[in-house]
This record gives structure tokens, sequence and C-alpha cells, in this order.
């Protein structure tokens, strides 16, 4: 039997990991942009124009295509997600509002001038435009992942007996929130890294056809060094990244990590793992002494809560869920209710609450009378606990070829960056220019996997132990959905097929396509005029 729950999971997913399929590179080469431009203002030298121009046109085309896909997304908290909206849109709202009316307008403005302002604008004026086209880029993904931090983290919230919903009471601790500040770093480098990458594959072919060579050459320099800066950040700011995890999300880090029993200081890591969700156990394992309280913990005398010991944990919680919501339900009908008593359930109870919610997924009538969680089952019991627990398997595989993605444009960034301070790279078929070549999707393999760790690792809950995902959804019908998600899809196909016709275009003409006369396929047209 289909389910509306997990048919709204998989649009919003699969609208997601679309969408974010054009994010990185938009994120990432608006910077390597601006350094171009740059060291064209400083030296003058023409080429650096040209090469900032025709990156620009590909970027063009997946800006244009990735703002479509976004603007969807924001729509369906409302289509699909209406009581999400209503139980925390008073925190999430304001993050996305401020990127709707300042960054994403900071960035489209500027859009314009950086395409169409090349004769109508100084150097200096231009150059400016270029860097706010990239600070907007990046300001937009910020307030986007303050409001995703939130979900993951919830902070600066508090909730309203009156209102049943979560509202904001601390601006600052929102945008202020480790979690959600580490996770905006770790994602704009992961896109810096795919703008890095980008250029310099594509710079790579040009290379191995012996082709415009000085403006491959300075191309591949540039996105070598900028890529390596980039990759070497992605790696610090996603150990910062999963450090907060380790603190805010115990039950995600545990997953990510295949740790079923907690693991004593000094913890190990499990390079290989076959993870037995059924078992509760590790089928097989490799693992490396001390590394894994290193990464999680970040010391060697701090033990690593393992997913059986956070499902005894998560028992009380149900149980104190269990009371709050009962409470709940009694202010709720007593008129005579102080304002005190329901300020004191805010601070002290209502922090189970969303455990409570969760219970009553399992014991039938219980979210219309709250009382018949006193009578649940052992077996009802154990079953909310096990809702608590993600499949291990996805995202522990998931998570390592996130890491082997990235510790591999790091090796190519750092033997690239070493050719280009030689001066060692030449045109002609090479084995670092064809891994160049290959390693093009290594960035969205890393991004998307990254992606649906945070994400999945996250569930049963929409709002981190706040708001389970069972109730967010919006009353649809199977057939709403179904038509939807094809509906989707196809849209979402036929845009990436137009991307990648004009990318694939627009990189085979190279530097040609800017008409200026001095490229390759344009001086053999003229070779053959004559």
């Amino acid at each position: 039997m289909l389910d509306i729950i997990e048919l709204s999971r998989l649009q919003f997913a699969l609208t997601a990991l679309y969408h974010f399929y054009f994010v990185p590179l938009t994120l990432g080469i608006t910077f390597v942009l601006a350094t171009m431009e740059t060291i064209y203002v400083v030296t003058g030298k023409e080429v650096y124009k040209d090469m900032t121009k025709f990156w620009g046109k590909l970027f063009l085309i997946n800006f244009a295509i990735g703002v479509t896909t976004g603007i969807t997304m924001e729509f369906q908290f409302g289509t699909n997600w209406s009581y999400y909206s209503h139980y925390v849109g008073d925190i999430f709202g304001a993050p996305l509002a401020i990127e709707g009316a300042a960054a994403f307008f900071l960035e489209s403005t500027f859009v314009g001038l950086f395409a169409f302002g090349w004769d109508r604008l100084s150097k200096i004026q231009h150059l400016i435009s270029t860097y706010c086209v990239a600070f907007g880029s990046n300001l937009s993904a910020m307030w986007i992942l303050i409001a995703n931090g939130f979900m993951q983290d919830p902070q600066g919230a508090v909730f309203n007996v009156d209102k049943m919903r979560m509202e904001l009471a601390s601006f600052s601790d929102l945008v202020l929130s480790e979690f959600a500040q580490a996770k905006f770093l770790h994602v704009v480098t992961a896109g810096y890294t795919t703008g890095s990458i980008f250029v310099l594959a594509i710079s790579a072919i040009y290379l191995m056809k012996n082709r415009d060579v000085a403006f491959a050459l300075r191309s591949f320099a540039v996105a070598s060094v900028f890529g390596l800066c980039a990759s070497l950040g992605v790696v610090y700011m996603g150990d910062e990244s999963g450090y907060h995890v380790g603190k805010a999300q115990p039950t995600k880090i545990a997953a990510m990590e295949g740790i079923y029993d907690t693991e004593k200081a000094p913890a190990p890591w499990a390079m290989i793992a076959i993870p037995d969700s059924k078992e509760m156990k590790n089928k097989f394992e490799i693992t490396i002494p001390y590394v894994g309280g290193l990464i999680v913990t970040r010391s060697l005398d701090t033990e690593i809560k393992g997913l059986n010991q956070i499902r005894d944990e998560n028992r009380e919680k149900f149980l104190k869920g269990r009371d709050a919501l009962i409470r709940l339900a009694e202010l709720r009908d007593n008129p005579n209710a102080s304002r005190a008593e329901k300020e004191a359930f805010a601070e002290n109870e209502a922090k189970y609450l969303g455990y409570g919610l969760l219970f009553t997924q399992f014991v039938p009538g219980s979210d219309k009378n709250p009382a018949l969680l006193l009578g649940a089952t052992e077996e009802q019991l154990k079953a909310a606990i096990e809702e608590t627990t993600p499949r291990v398997g996805a995202l522990f595989y998931a998570f390592r070829l996130m890491m082997a993605s990235g510790f591999l444009m790091i090796l190519l960034f750092a033997v690239c960056t070493w050719k280009v301070l030689r001066q060692k790279v030449q045109p002609g078929k090479s084995k670092l220019l064809k891994a160049s070549m290959l390693a093009l999707p290594l960035p969205w393999v890393g991004v998307e996997c990254g992606w649906f760790v945070a994400e999945y690792g996250r569930q049963p809950w929409t709002v981190y132990e706040v708001l389970p995902t069972y109730i967010s959804h919006s009353t649809l019908s199977v057939g709403d959905l179904l038509f939807s998600i094809f509906a989707i899809c196809g849209i979402y196909t036929i845009f990436i097929y137009f991307e990648a016709y004009f990318m694939v275009k627009y990189a085979q003409l190279g530097p040609s396509a800017l008409h200026t006369g001095k490229y390759h396929f344009e001086k053999l047209e003229n070779v053959g005029d004559k």
C-alpha cells in the first residue's frame, strides 16, 4: 500500500537532490570567476578577461536552471508539509524570507550586471559586480542553511501552549547556531571545490586536445590552486560539522559510523563494515584504533554512544514525552490554567513533547486522546523506540563515499598545484590531464551523498526531537503525490538535459564562443577563408 508520508518524503527528497545538482556549481564557480577577474584587473592581461567571460557563460546557464528548480522547493513547504509550516513556520520562515528579499535579489541583480556590463562599467565596477554575485550566492546559501540548521539542531525557539506551535524566541541564537554555521561553511567550501573541478576538468580536455593552450593553462592553474585551498577547507569544515552532529544528533553520528554498542575510549573508526540493523550489530568490520574518538569527540578519553544504548535512553524520553503530551492536553482543556503553569510547561516539559507526538504514531487514537498512551503495550513502546534509529547501512556507506570522493579530489588538486608551480603542465595526453578530466563527477557524488546523510540521518524527525515527520505532512491524496512526483521528475530531467546540452555545446566551443577571433575554431575558419 502506498503511504502518503513516504510519498511526500520521496517527492521532497527527489526535488532536493535534483536542485542540489545545480547549487554547488553556482556557489563555487562564482569565486573562481572573481579570482580570474581580479587577476585581469591587476595585470591587465586580456586572457584573464576572456577566462572570466567564458566560464561566466557556463555559470549563467547553471544559474538560470538552478533558480528554476529551487523555487519549487519553497512552495512544497506549504503544499506538502503544511503542518510543519504551521508548527515551526515562525522560525523557519524568517531566514527564508531574508534569503528571498535580500540575498537572492542581491545575487540576481548583479548577475545582470555581470552578464551585460562588460562594455557599460569600468573594470573596477564590473569586478565589484562579480564579487557581489559571489557574495550574494553565498549569502543565499547561508540563510537557507540557517533554516536547515534549525531543523537539525533547534535553537532560539520556544513552545507556545496557546497556539500549539513553536515560536521564535531569539533570532541571534537561530542565526549564530554553531551547527548551522559549520554546516554552511562545509557546504560552500564543497561548492568551491565543485567549481574548481569543473574548470579543471574542462581545461584538461582542451590541453589534451592541444587547443587554446594559453587560455587552458591559466584556467587549469587557477582551478588547481583555488581547488586545493577549497578542498582542504571542506575537510576542516566537515570535521567541524561532524563534531557538532556528534553533540546535537548522537543517533545520526552512531549510524554514520556503524556504532551499535558504545565504544569505550579511545574509540576506533570502522573503515569498512557490514551493518545489520535487524540484529543491531556489524557482521564484519575493519577498524583503525583511536581514529573514531579523534573524529567524533576530538579526544582519546571520551566514549561514543552506540545505537543500542541510545535506544535505552530514548525509552525514558518517550515516557516523559507521553506525560508531557497528556499534561499539554490538560492545560488546553483547563480554561483556568495560569500563565505561570503554561510557561513552566514550555520551559521544562515541552522539550520531550516531540517524543510524545512520535509515540502517537504507534498507539491508535492517541493523537486525539493522549491519555490512551498510558495503556500502550511494551510492543508499541518498543516499535516507537526502534523508529528513532535510521537504517545504518545507507548512512554508513554514503558517508564513506562522500569522504572517499573528497580525499581523491584533495590528492588530485595537490598534484596539479605541484605541477603548476613547477610549470610542468604540458599540452598533450598525460595521466594527470586524464585524471583531471575523469574527476569531473567526483564533487557531485560527494555533495549528493553529504546531503543524503544530513537529511536521511535526521529521520524520523522533521525538526530533530521536536516534530516527527509523520505528522508534518499535508492532507493530500496518493494520486496528487504520484502525479506531482512524475511531473517534477519529468520536468527536472528535461532541465538537466538542456543544462547538459548547452554546457557541452559551449564547452566544446571553448573560448571561441566569445567571438573575439583569437581562439581555436575562429582561427580555423580564418584559415579556411584564406
